[in-house]
């Protein structure tokens, strides 16, 4: 096993990657899983693999308030982690009973973590999940979140399911005032939609939900390389070997089927971690034929220019 872990580490320092999107606040990391615990905290463990394993910089993803102060606290303990602050489709619920309170503290926590926010997310539309949250309220408060872009002068991390008119109605009625656009994650529309978001100036993140049926792939391979940056989604959007991407997979990584197994040098089955963006890349590789280490720089490059310029 450690083995293993050696050669995927030669392998991947020869590549510089960045995860767009990681959710590092999630409870799994803490081995929390439904109020359950289930093994020891492991996000030490979860990141030293993701930086042995070639990733250069994470960006973790928060969806409301209270991720923000625990994102704080987990990126504060290294330079290579980054964030996003803003509030999930799902979750805009949260801006009742006080929405100019609740905006507020947005601002507060991006004016108290400028060094570490890199961009105003996870925020958008998602009708698959309407019993958290209905329509209007979705798009009143995505609406207003696109203001703490302006303000901030910082990029978008945008969610879209399901949504994709009323979302391109509000990004396209609020382009003016949002320079730095920025990028739709977990990208998983047609064609079509990709190439209008990328008409707007915006780029497509990819990651496991994104390569799931032969058609996701054949989408994917149409989006130009120059417009796509790539994630994980942790501990979400993992790779299954039901996916159709899957046959393009190269790197097998140590895995625990249980998590009450959990080990030390295993991953654990049906958590993604950042260390298996690799396998992201190695499927763009092969519905792309390009080289691995050809695509990880350009999509490297997208990601600094983006968030780190």
């Amino acid at each position: 096993m450690k083995f293993i872990c050696h050669l995927i580490k030669q392998f991947t320092n020869m590549l510089k990657i960045i995860d767009i999107g990681a959710n590092l606040t999630d409870p799994m990391f803490q081995g929390i899983y439904g109020n359950s615990s289930k093994h020891q905290p492991d996000l030490d463990i979860v990141l030293t693999r993701g930086w042995n394993g070639g990733l250069q910089k994470i960006i973790v993803t928060c969806g409301n308030v209270s991720d923000c102060s625990s994102a704080v606290n987990i990126v504060n303990t290294d330079d290579r982690l980054f964030m996003t602050v803003g509030c999930h489709p799902t979750r805009c619920n949260e801006f009742d009973p006080d929405p100019e309170g609740y905006f507020q503290s947005l601002c507060k926590q991006i004016d108290d973590n400028r060094s570490k926010v890199v961009a105003i997310g996870e925020c958008g539309l998602d009708y698959d999940r309407l019993n958290f949250c209905d329509k209007e309220i979705q798009k009143k408060f995505f609406e207003q979140q696109l203001n703490l872009a302006t303000n901030f002068n910082l990029p978008l991390f945008l969610h879209c399911r399901n949504a994709h008119n009323d979302f391109i109605e509000i990004l396209v009625r609020n382009l003016d005032k949002l320079p730095k656009r920025g990028v739709v994650h977990t990208f998983d529309g047609t064609l079509e939609d990709a190439r209008k978001l990328i008409e707007l100036g915006f780029y497509i993140g990819i990651n496991g939900c994104s390569l799931k049926t032969q058609e996701n792939l054949k989408i994917v391979s149409d989006i130009p390389d120059d417009k796509i940056m790539i994630e994980t989604d942790s501990p979400w959007c993992e790779i299954r070997p039901s996916h159709a991407g899957s046959k393009f997979v190269k790197t097998k990584l140590p895995c625990v089927k249980k998590k009450e197994k959990w080990e030390k040098n295993s991953l654990i089955a049906g958590r993604c971690e950042p260390v298996m963006i690799i396998q992201v890349l190695e499927v763009l590789s092969g519905v792309k034929k390009q080289s691995v280490e050809n695509l990880a720089n350009i999509y490297y490059n997208n990601t600094l220019n983006m968030f780190f310029n």
